[in-house]
């Protein structure tokens, strides 16, 4: 493992905050985990950092900051239906679709042009395009870092549910996750519930094809996306809030053109970039803190924001859409 002090994690978030931690630790095979478990490293203050596309510093981290990049892709079991992938969590995610790209594996073709590695995937149960990661994922491994016991958890024992999973609950800060297991289709099928996805297949006069779908959802996500080697962002600032259906129908009396989706337990997932362009927010900035103009639901640092004019942006849009709508929108990212 490499380990440095006092180390600027600028170039490991994609809002490129330059501040710094009191230590950082390149983690380079999944047995120096337990080295670090039995040197009390995880009974400190500690933050695992994936590819940092879902964070925001805002200041200095006195503790520890574990970054995993350590990497690999292996089948642990193929039949002539599905393929089990075991994938490091240093591997990056990209490397991942390449993968399956190459070797015609259907399930994650929407999850496409997501930032960060796999072993941060399980815990947001990353989602986009009618598709979340969860659908794919069959054991999720690690080591219990309270325990110094290691841990295979079934897809049912994750607890996942709309970004969420028991990584951000019962298991926060117990544990690190080494591999994550997919298992991954061999035979064609897609997802086209997403009306920009299938839209986009219409305008281009194209056939459903793992190549087509990945190429048509990189174009709908460029055109809305920034591109965050050049305007600090973490992607999707916030949830989509989920209501009860009484509260929907009553929303409806004002706003009949909401945008909705069903969710659990008679429940409807409203759309969070609405409800903030419906608020007046969309496009306008304060200084280098601004939301994008293509897509309300992103908080961008168009340069020399400050941690703290991204989190009163922050602020000032959850208070305008709870003011207009009485619903209090949830950020997706994690607040440091």
């Amino acid at each position: 493992m490499q380990i440095y002090e006092n180390y600027s994690v600028k170039e490991h978030n994609t809002f490129m905050m330059d501040v710094r931690c009191a230590r950082f630790v390149c983690v380079e095979h999944p047995d120096e985990v337990r080295q670090l478990a039995e040197h009390g490293v995880f009974q400190s203050e500690h933050f695992i950092l994936g590819g940092g596309s879902n964070v925001l510093f805002t200041q200095d981290y006195t503790g520890t900051i574990i970054h995993p990049v350590f990497k690999g892709m292996e089948v642990l079991e193929e039949t002539e239906d599905d393929v089990l992938l075991r994938v490091a969590a240093g591997e990056e995610w990209k490397q991942l679709q390449q993968y399956c790209l190459q070797h015609q594996l259907y399930g994650i073709e929407n999850l496409i042009g997501i930032p960060g590695l796999v072993g941060s995937a399980p815990v947001q149960n990353i989602g986009a395009y009618g598709v979340e990661v969860k659908d794919t994922i069959a054991h999720v491994k690690g080591l219990r870092t309270d325990t110094l016991q290691p841990f295979a958890l079934s897809n049912a024992q994750c607890n996942f549910g709309y970004r969420d999973s028991i990584f951000k609950h019962e298991l926060k800060h117990k544990c690190f996750i080494t591999h994550v297991i997919f298992r991954l289709s061999k035979h064609e099928h897609y997802t086209l519930t997403y009306k920009a996805l299938s839209q986009e297949l219409d305008r281009c006069n194209l056939q459903p094809s793992l190549q087509n779908i990945t190429d048509c959802i990189l174009r709908v996500r460029n055109s809305k996306l920034p591109d965050i080697s050049k305007i600090g962002c973490a992607g999707s600032f916030f949830q989509n809030p989920i209501v009860p259906q009484a509260q929907y129908e009553q929303l409806l009396l004002t706003t009949p053109d909401l945008v909705s989706y069903p969710a659990d337990n008679g429940r409807v997932k409203l759309s969070a970039g609405q409800l903030i362009e419906k608020a007046g927010w969309k496009g306008r900035r304060n200084g280098d803190a601004g939301v994008y103009d293509k897509q309300a639901l992103v908080l961008v640092n168009y340069g020399m924001a400050t941690p703290q004019e991204i989190v009163s942006l922050c602020q000032q849009v959850i208070d305008d859409v709870n003011k207009l709508f009485g619903v209090t929108l949830a950020p997706e990212v994690n607040i440091l």
